[in-house]
């Protein structure tokens, strides 16, 4: 299905100015939680010099497609022409490998302020769960303070669970993978926003409170471990 989709990346070229072709790429984002309005479609049509809208959408799908996978992949800037399959043409690669670069920080900040903000751990509480009497196996019951937004009062929540020794053994070993891999990712991330002078930090500041998470949840699950479980 995707393989057939970029055969109608061709129909850019119908389009009189590269100007035109970054209006197709700004309308698009601009409209990405919404879709294109009846008057989005008619100026795109008029700028292709197309006629009607079955030949318009298999475009814009590949069109966002791409453009999802230059914002949300992850994908360096000098990455985008790779996006492409062989059978682009090479002018319309370097069109719109240019056109991506320019936008590519840009939308990667509007998509980060569209996310959810991730709820904050507040507070951690823990006691051993009551023993039953057909059971051996000690168990701890861990009681969760978490706030929706820190910039909010109020928003708060608990969550309460109870975790066997094993399975809180597995959660410590992951949420340690978890603090390792994004002690990196901040410090590559750092170092290349540091490098490219840019103003924003938005995916710096995101990881760095989860990595905060992470440790702060370690270092109360340890003391866990080591009381009365270990007996």
């Amino acid at each position: 299905m995707e393989h057939s989709l970029w055969g109608h990346l061709p129909l850019l070229l119908k389009s009189s100015s590269k100007e035109s072709v970054e209006y197709i790429l700004q309308a698009l984002w601009r409209t990405r939680n919404t879709g294109l309005d009846a008057a989005d479609r008619h100026t795109i049509r008029e700028l292709l010099k197309l006629q009607n809208d079955s030949d318009l959408d298999p475009l814009l799908v590949c069109l966002r497609i791409l453009m999802r996978r230059c914002v949300y992949e992850n994908v360096g800037k000098d990455e985008i022409q790779k996006l492409f399959p062989q059978e682009v043409l090479p002018e319309l690669q370097r069109l719109l490998t240019l056109l991506l670069q320019k936008f590519q920080r840009e939308w990667q900040g509007d998509a980060f302020k569209d996310m959810a903000p991730l709820p904050r751990l507040k507070e951690m509480t823990w006691r051993m769960a009551d023993q039953q009497k057909d059971s051996t196996d000690p168990a701890v019951v861990i009681n969760l303070k978490l706030q929706n937004n820190a910039q909010t009062p109020g928003g708060e929540r608990e969550v309460k669970f109870q975790l066997a020794k094993d399975t809180l053994e597995t959660m410590q070993r992951y949420m340690y993978r978890i603090r390792d891999q994004l002690s990196d990712a901040i410090f590559h991330q750092f170092t290349f926003h540091i490098e490219a002078r840019q103003h924003t930090m938005l995916p710096t500041i995101r990881s760095d409170i989860i990595h905060n998470q992470a440790s702060s949840w370690l270092e109360q699950v340890e003391p866990i471990l080591a009381s009365k479980m270990s007996c």
